[in-house]
């Protein structure tokens, strides 16, 4: 995990597209095209071919609001133009980053029919789910300005396609944020080979679970990790024993080094069948009142609660932390979370002010994948406007 908030050297990511489009979850020999396309394109392809060819226009759309993140698709697209030697021409409605409302064509694309139709099955699949984790990626940031979030989301994919397009995704969602609201955004990922999009050279990462199992001890693990890389900012997993605060405090003791000069950081995975150590239903309340007394004012569903003041990584068990190290003297130890911190939770966490500094989060991958589902029509022939009636609103304006 990484140990405090830090803007990438290049937020904007100018990644070719040789760069994105590889690998073999990117089908571009025409086998592989053949092979994942949905068969009545195919059919079109070859009746289009038999009785003559003719230009297309296809607005693709997608039915929610979303965050435009249509590079990897384009790059995907005109990459496949080229192989084929023609000319695929794109009229980018909303520029990446960019809010777009339900129905709204994102993009206009026009070339030989007999070349597009069996593209879309490909197309719409890179398109969709980016978009609308890039929506989910940006309200997390806004949410949370102050919080720097680090994508963790990759164990949670369908494959490193998919892993490809959620990190992109991030990437978008948090630049929108930090040019809306100057949030931190996500500073990084867990994997090297998409970091490249959060402007950096590898992922980011400490210790898992598995490895304070192996150490036998929160803070022998810590020993062994210090001595291993002595000169990279630590962060210590702290629930495994269920002793979250005398693990973390212990492990303070242990370096004062790191704790004085904020290279030492304790993180809280907290599962949700239990409170972290110090904390019972009433306990978390008078926690919450101390620190964040408006967050427990208003009407809140058993969700909101949960997250507020109920078991798992709440907005107490936040709270309780930093006022435990706080009363130790480590003020300058930062606090990270994980463990479904989705854009519901952190809307939550930023109403109680929870002293969180870093977040590491695979929750904003969409929840219902029926609203990842892009739709292209083709709306000119020729140049002809023409629509299958209930999409006019499609028709190019």
């Amino acid at each position: 995990m990484p140990e405090g908030p830090s803007r990438p050297k290049n937020s904007r990511q100018e990644a070719s597209p040789q760069a994105t489009v590889r690998g073999a979850g990117w089908p571009t020999a025409e086998a592989d095209i053949a092979a994942w396309t949905d068969v009545y394109f195919k059919r079109t392809r070859k009746a289009v071919e038999r009785f003559g060819d003719i230009q297309a226009t296809y607005a693709v759309f997608m039915r929610r609001p979303v965050v435009c993140a249509p590079r990897l698709a384009l790059d995907w697209l005109q990459d496949i133009a080229q192989r084929r030697g023609v000319t695929f021409e794109v009229d980018l409605r909303y520029p990446e980053g960019k809010w777009v409302g339900a129905g709204e064509p994102m993009f206009y694309v026009t070339g030989p029919l007999s070349q597009l139709a069996d593209l879309e099955t490909l197309l719409l699949q890179k398109l969709g789910p980016t978009c609308v984790a890039a929506y989910n990626a940006y309200t997390m940031c806004a949410d949370l300005p102050a919080v720097a979030f680090l994508a963790m989301d990759a164990r949670h994919c369908a494959g490193t396609e998919m892993a490809e397009l959620m990190a992109y995704a991030a990437s978008v969602g948090s630049e929108r944020a930090r040019r809306k609201v100057g949030a931190v955004g996500f500073i990084g990922n867990a994997t090297d080979a998409t970091a490249h999009y959060f402007g950096i050279d590898a992922g980011k990462g400490t210790m898992p679970h598995a490895f304070i199992g192996y150490a036998g001890s929160t803070l022998r693990a810590a020993e062994m990790y210090d001595e291993t890389f002595p000169d990279e900012p630590m962060t210590v997993l702290v629930d495994y024993f269920a002793r979250e605060v005398t693990d973390a405090l212990t492990c303070c003791r242990r370096f004062p080094r790191r704790a004085a000069g904020g290279s030492l950081a304790v993180r809280i995975d907290t599962p949700g069948g239990r409170f972290i150590e110090g904390l019972d239903p009433p306990e978390s309340y008078a926690v919450l009142e101390r620190n964040a007394p408006g967050a427990l004012r208003g009407y809140r569903s058993d969700d909101e609660l949960r997250y507020l003041v109920g078991p798992g990584v709440s907005a107490a068990a936040v709270w309780r932390m930093r006022e435990c190290l706080d009363r130790e003297g480590f003020h300058k130890v930062r606090i990270v979370c994980s463990s479904g911190f989705g854009p519901a939770k952190c809307r939550l966490m930023a109403e109680a002010k929870a002293p969180v500094d870093v977040i590491g989060t695979g929750s904003y991958l969409p929840n219902k994948w029926s609203e990842t589902y892009a739709t292209a029509d083709v709306v000119e022939y020729d140049g002809v406007p023409r629509v299958k009636v209930g999409r006019e609103f499609l028709l190019r304006r």
